[in-house]
């Protein structure tokens, strides 16, 4: 199983709506709004590496409102 954890900056006022798009797409774990330099966590999980940056490239960065995204590959 391989793991992402996706920071994200996100357009002002379209924080819940990205959050909930989110918590919606399949290989979505969880998402929550936080504070801080970044707007949004995401953890993304899939069978390998190649499932969850292409689900990123096809899927996530689509949805309107994300600005930027970060992603952290967890390694163990």
């Amino acid at each position: 199983m391989a793991r992402v954890y996706m920071l994200a900056n996100l357009t002002a006022g379209k924080e819940i709506f990205v959050r909930d798009t989110l918590r919606g797409t399949k290989g979505v774990v969880d998402a929550d709004i936080i504070t801080g330099a970044y707007d949004l966590i995401a953890i993304l999980e899939a069978r390998d590496m190649n499932d969850i940056f292409s689900k990123i490239l096809k899927d996530i960065r689509k949805i309107k409102g994300l600005t930027r995204t970060e992603t952290f590959v967890a390694v163990e």
